[in-house]
């Protein structure tokens, strides 16, 4: 059996940790729309509700709201995650959310937020409806 060197093997294969990486970072950069989301815009639509998805509100920042409800001051949240210890409920996400939503709300919008099982219930669309009929 013949061994070679960790450079030797670099020079012949690649630093394949270098291609994961960048190949995440390319991943991460593309939104997957959820189950949530995905169920709220065929409710949204069914009620013909007009709204736009990936709204960013903020002139400064990258932020984006799930949803704005046109010719509203409405931002609408489907948070993912809430059971699997996902990004919205650890300790840097929640705050960061803090941040981007107290934004929201200084610049006139309402922020609803609602979990995918609200939002696949029925009880998102139902509150969505009462505060636009309002």
């Amino acid at each position: 059996m013949t061994s070679i060197s960790i450079a030797e093997y670099k020079k012949l294969y690649g630093n394949s940790r270098k291609n994961v990486t960048k190949s995440n970072r390319k991943r991460r950069s593309t939104k997957i729309e959820s189950v949530g989301e995905s169920e709220l815009v065929i409710q949204l639509k069914a009620l013909k509700i007009e709204f736009e998805q990936e709204f960013k509100f903020h002139p400064k920042r990258k932020w984006r709201a799930d949803f704005h409800l046109v010719e509203k001051m409405i931002l609408v949240e489907v948070e993912g995650g809430i059971w699997s210890g996902g990004r919205h409920t650890r300790g840097k996400g929640y705050l960061g959310d803090m941040e981007k939503y107290n934004a929201a709300t200084v610049m006139g919008y309402q922020v609803l937020r609602f979990s995918t099982e609200q939002v696949t219930s029925g009880l998102a669309i139902q509150q969505i409806e009462g505060v636009i009929k309002g």
